[in-house]
């Protein structure tokens, strides 16, 4: 019988020489090693973390906090390197996504999805 952990660890390494991590890692370059994308990016994050936590926190967030994380988001969109790097990033998420669910089947099996009680 494998060890969970060493394919875990295998699947780890599937993850990193993945076409899609690849392609994640030089997006994220790109942008990092432009001074006014790693600039607008680090913005974007932080105004991304700090409505995070306050809805973690359950703090209200204002309308003007909302209107500024909207500015934000469609600003770096604009920039070519960034939207390129959002895109890879999801299409990794995809991917991880769908691992998620492959690896989570057998919880599935075992306690039933709602559909299939009703059959």
């Amino acid at each position: 019988m494998p060890n969970i952990y060493d394919s875990a660890y295998d699947l780890e390494k599937a993850i990193r020489e993945s076409e899609e991590f690849k392609n994640l890692k030089l997006a994220y370059d790109a942008v990092m090693n432009d001074a006014t994308a790693k600039q607008m990016f680090d913005n974007f994050r932080d105004t991304q973390m700090a409505l995070q936590e306050k809805q973690m926190q359950g703090q209200e967030i204002t309308e003007e906090e909302v209107e500024k994380a909207r500015q934000v988001v469609e600003l770096v969109q604009q920039h070519e390197d960034i939207s390129k790097l959002m895109e890879e990033e999801q299409r990794l998420n995809t991917v991880i996504n769908d691992v998620s669910r492959i690896i989570t089947k057998p919880l599935e099996e075992l306690y039933g999805a709602p559909e299939d009680t009703q059959q």
